[in-house]
């Protein structure tokens, strides 16, 4: 199961991800990286929890501090 995340998650650099924190933050941005702890660095992000979205830049988020992430569909 790991290896099935973990190459889903390395389809998805460089895309655009979606991403709810504990906080009840909603954060999207471009994929950079990531590690086996799901740490996230993520490019472009936004908070876009309200309506106004705030731009972050460039962000690493711990993995920990993540309850969900959204990846973008594969339309081959």
């Amino acid at each position: 199961m790991a290896d099935e995340i973990s190459t889903a998650m390395a389809n998805c650099q460089g895309k655009s991800v979606l991403l709810r924190l504990r906080n009840s933050k909603t954060i999207q941005g471009s994929l950079i990286d990531f590690d086996i702890h799901m740490n996230l660095t993520l490019e472009n992000a936004q908070d876009i929890t309200d309506e106004k979205h705030l731009s972050l830049g460039k962000v690493l988020l711990r993995g920990d501090n993540i309850l969900a992430i959204s990846l973008p569909t594969d339309k081959s």
